[in-house]
């Protein structure tokens, strides 16, 4: 009984996890989908990038609290490790979502807010991390990645020592991890563009 109400958990997380919250908005804004413009992500940077500082930090808030509902949620039915299973499944949904042909987000405001349900020392570190590592390569990306390599170290400064958590931690930082690799070849071979909010008057279809 305990399992399937764990289990039931994850369905749960996942499913709140598919609302992706910019192709929504882009809808809302434009009555365009997002994932055929810019970088082709549906994620805070992207809307950022297109319609600005305002409709991209709107993203980033409505991926966060659709996280915190799924993990309150997700302990309800299934206690502490529906909780942790309810997180990680809603990032699942955030970058491979049902209800929009299985191509999401990144996970990184999601990640945010699973550190932020863990413990709030997690997320100072987590995002610490991101604007230290922004402030010095203008590079989302860059930061973002530096999130997933801060997030079980935070976990460990928390306090936590037990192998759920910590395998929580690092099965959701590593799938950040995985979501960005576009992203670190770039880097790595200096093409990554710095970030820049935009005001678009139209919006360029992304290159195929």
């Amino acid at each position: 009984m305990e399992a399937i109400k764990i289990s039931a958990s994850g369905i749960v997380g996942y499913l709140f996890g598919s609302i992706s919250s910019a192709v929504v908005l882009s809808y809302f804004v434009s009555r365009k989908d997002v994932r055929n413009y810019g970088s082709g992500n549906a994620g805070a940077t992207n809307m950022a990038r297109l319609f600005g500082m305002g409709v991209g930090v709107a993203t980033f808030l409505l991926d966060g609290l659709k996280t915190v509902a799924a993990m309150l949620l997700g302990r309800v039915i299934g206690g502490y490790y529906g909780f942790l299973l309810a997180g990680y499944c809603c990032l699942l949904g955030h970058c491979f979502p049902v209800f929009f042909g299985f191509k999401g987000g990144k996970g990184v405001s999601v990640g945010a807010a699973l550190g932020l349900m863990l413990h709030w020392k997690v997320f100072v570190i987590i995002v610490a991390a991101f604007f230290i590592t922004f402030a010095v390569t203008r590079r989302v990306s860059a930061g973002s990645i530096m999130c997933t390599i801060a997030f079980v170290p935070g976990e460990l400064i928390a306090g936590f020592r037990d192998w759920p958590t910590l395998l929580f931690g690092a099965a959701a930082a590593l799938t950040v991890f995985i979501m960005h690799r576009g992203n670190l070849k770039r880097l790595i071979r200096g093409e990554e563009k710095p970030f820049r909010p935009g005001k678009p008057r139209f919006l360029r279809r992304k290159k195929r």
